[in-house]
């Protein structure tokens, strides 16, 4: 199999298993705590924050954006060519609504069923901005540091955590909010809303592209790949580590 077929693929199953966690977990803390929107939140959002974790640590090797902002705005850093980008942002989208079918075939519901749940106004979308611009700090100043290797980590606890200090509870994820309008359970968005959502995630992205290059304005090549792309052979480490790319 093709490098880029690899990354597709990759794509495609880690945004599917993310959106599983997600709209799985909110079935089954909907049902487990039926009378506590609380306890379900909670519930909800240590589970995805564990799948997200799990996950990196298991494709960041191939491809594990599984978020098409961050698919462009590593586009824009250089580190995806357009073609490469374009695959994998509709590997994204494919896999999230993929995984919402999944999910709630899993729990005895029907295949699609267009959400019910109206997410809308000015401080939902500013929470959705906020929640974007922390995400996009947290992967690319972890990776754009040297330290790529804990980017799981970071990014599981950082979710984890926005789904409570922000008012929309982190989408942070076109792809997932697509695939949160065809399930009408806890975790649903109605398609109504998820344009707004997707607007203020783009915003959100914009903005955290323009922090991250004022923060880290070099990037090492290692770096990127690790984030990127399957890791280099062992021999080019000496000389790439000394490369940068801006």
């Amino acid at each position: 199999m093709s490098v880029l077929r690899r990354k597709i693929v990759a794509e495609f199953v880690g945004t599917a298993f993310l959106v599983m966690a997600v709209v799985g977990s909110g079935v089954m803390a909907s049902r487990l705590s039926p009378n506590d929107v609380g306890l379900q939140l909670l519930e909800n959002s240590i589970a995805t924050g564990a799948a997200l974790v799990a996950l990196i640590l298991a494709l960041q090797p191939v491809s594990a954006s599984f978020n098409p902002v961050v698919t462009l705005v590593e586009r824009a850093l250089g580190i995806l060519d357009t073609p490469t980008t374009l695959a994998l942002i509709a590997a994204q989208f494919a896999g999230g609504l993929a995984g919402t079918v999944i999910a709630n075939l899993m729990f005895g519901l029907d295949a699609v069923t267009l959400s019910t749940h109206e997410r809308a106004g000015t401080g939902l979308w500013l929470g959705e901005i906020i929640a974007t611009v922390g995400l996009f700090l947290v992967i690319f100043g972890t990776v754009r540091s040297g330290r790529a290797e804990r980017v799981a980590f970071a990014v599981g606890g950082y979710i984890t955590a926005a789904y409570w200090f922000t008012s929309s509870t982190s989408f942070a994820n076109p792809a997932v909010t697509v695939a949160r309008t065809i399930t009408d359970t806890f975790a649903g968005i109605a398609p109504a809303s998820a344009p707004a959502f997707i607007l203020a995630q783009l915003l959100g992205g914009a903005a955290g592209f323009f922090l991250i290059r004022a923060l880290y304005p070099a990037i090492p090549v290692l770096a990127a790949a690790a984030l990127a792309a399957p890791a280099a052979p062992a021999p080019a480490v000496a000389t790439a580590d000394r490369k940068v790319l801006s």
